[in-house]
């Protein structure tokens, strides 16, 4: 297929997070493979804001600079003197708040094809209608999620009281198995809750959408994206067409880009899949008590490891603002790092996820079961210890677990700390037991399975043409 006018151009409206700023530029590179003009539109921050945003917008800058072949665009800063003193809300408000903006820079470009936007800018949907141009919903997260998500609408109107007072009462919706209430995200546990009405409404409004993309594959999610297309998730409304577009991560030629790292020296060291990795993400945290509770599991446990410690935050409430380098001697036990010196590797701060996923010789991952995290271990084959932090995590956890059947739960997640013998039982059990056999065996068909869905007749590349042909991108 060939571009049907090289000149319409096709908008993507991303929000800083990192976690959904890296799979909107994997996206934008599907549409330039394609022969598809694009540009991601990025909100800027005013300065009322700095506290909130400011390792955010580190980090979408450092993103852009790593891509030097996408055209950004950055929205200016709405006005927002008084900004909402609570952090989720203050993300919401200057999205909500750049919608004008965004519909000028619509107007002034010669020819839009799409407006392809990330959930958290839902309320752009009306610059896309006040501009004529059909918008589409890009979902970062997975096709679970949204499956529950589109549900949540209907559920609260014919049910009476919060989620936060049902403890870990089952809740069904189509297409996912049951899950806790206690697992549901923090922004719909009360429906008393401004924030639980905000995101309500968002979820109400995702049928409005042209279609919605998400970044999955058919494989991992087959129950979830079976209801989804049949409908059952919105009842009474028309779904829109969803197309599994993933795994989109980030390539091996990107990732590999500058000075390799140390510790991949490390790895190349090391014994095929024996080594342990450790990573809570972008943002995520542990306190300083539980650093201590994972070190003394690591070490009980005998196995290797690669561990990534970011300093805990002053305020737990407050994980998003940046932190300074960990001190490793003040936060680790006493002696751990000599006595562990010749089978493990603590990082401060970062490690480059996809090449440490990806090499031979990691074994199992500790994750917060962001999406991005999950999709690249389900593509590299490393069988995950979940261990969810915050946002949609739980979840994720719930379909990792139960319905992909590709990762163990770290038990006391959800508790005041997991304590050093959950951390060396879940150790051993996926690196020394037969469980931990069968998880690595269903781990090597995911991993087939993400590449055939990527390859050129793959389910994954055929489904993105479709959505190009319908929306009239190709002819």
């Amino acid at each position: 297929m060939e571009a049907a006018n090289p000149n319409p151009t096709v908008v993507l409206h991303a929000c800083l997070g990192v976690g959904h700023l890296i799979p909107m530029v994997e996206l934008a590179k599907l549409f330039l493979g394609r022969g598809v003009p694009v540009v991601i539109a990025v909100p800027t921050p005013p300065a009322s804001t700095a506290d909130f945003f400011s390792s955010s917008a580190f980090a979408a800058a450092a993103i852009e600079a790593a891509n030097p072949s996408i055209a950004f665009h950055h929205l200016p800063p709405p006005d927002y003197p008084d900004p909402n003193p609570h952090p989720f809300l203050q993300m919401l408000d200057l999205l909500r708040l750049t919608v004008p903006s965004l519909l000028a820079f619509l107007r002034s470009l010669p020819s839009v094809a799409a407006l392809v936007l990330d959930l958290f800018c839902i309320d752009s949907l009306d610059a896309a209608a006040q501009a004529g141009v059909p918008a589409y919903i890009y979902y970062t997260s997975s096709a679970g999620d949204l499956a529950a998500f589109l549900h949540l609408p209907r559920h609260f109107a014919t049910t009476e009281g919060s989620f936060k007072d049902m403890g870990k009462a089952p809740l069904r919706f189509p297409g996912v198995p049951p899950i806790p209430a206690s697992d549901m995200p923090h922004t719909v546990m009360d429906r008393a809750d401004p924030i639980c009405t905000i995101r309500i409404g968002h979820y109400g409004r995702i049928p409005e959408a042209r279609g919605v993309l998400v970044n999955t594959y058919e494989w991992l999610e087959a129950r979830a994206v079976g209801a989804l297309r049949e409908g059952v998730c919105v009842p009474g409304r028309p779904t829109p067409p969803v197309y599994c577009i993933g795994p989109l991560i980030v390539s091996d030629s990107a990732a590999a880009q500058g000075e390799r790292h140390a510790c991949l020296s490390w790895l190349d060291a090391q014994p095929e899949r024996s080594v342990v990795f450790l990573c809570f993400g972008s943002m995520g945290a542990v306190s300083a008590a539980e650093l201590k509770e994972i070190a003394h599991g690591l070490e009980n446990s005998g196995h290797r490891f690669l561990w990534v410690v970011r300093t805990p935050p002053a305020d737990p409430a407050k994980f998003f603002l940046p932190r300074p380098e960990p001190d490793l001697d003040a936060l680790l036990p006493e002696g751990f790092t000599e006595r562990t010196r010749d089978r493990g590797v603590v990082l401060k701060m970062w490690a480059p996820q996809v090449e440490v996923l990806r090499h031979a010789a990691t074994g199992a991952f500790v994750t917060h079961c962001g999406w991005n995290s999950v999709l690249e271990a389900a593509s590299a084959g490393v069988p995950m210890l979940c261990w969810p932090q915050y946002a949609e995590q739980r979840l994720n956890k719930v379909f990792v677990v139960d319905e992909m059947k590709v990762g163990v739960v770290m038990e006391g997640y959800d508790e005041e700390l997991v304590k050093a013998e959950e951390v060396e039982k879940k150790v051993r059990l996926v690196m020394e037991s037969e469980e931990g056999e069968k998880l690595r065996e269903r781990l090597a068909l995911a991993k087939e399975k993400a590449a055939e869905a990527l390859a050129d007749s793959g389910p994954s590349t055929m489904a993105f043409a479709e959505f190009l042909k319908d929306s009239k991108l190709l002819k």
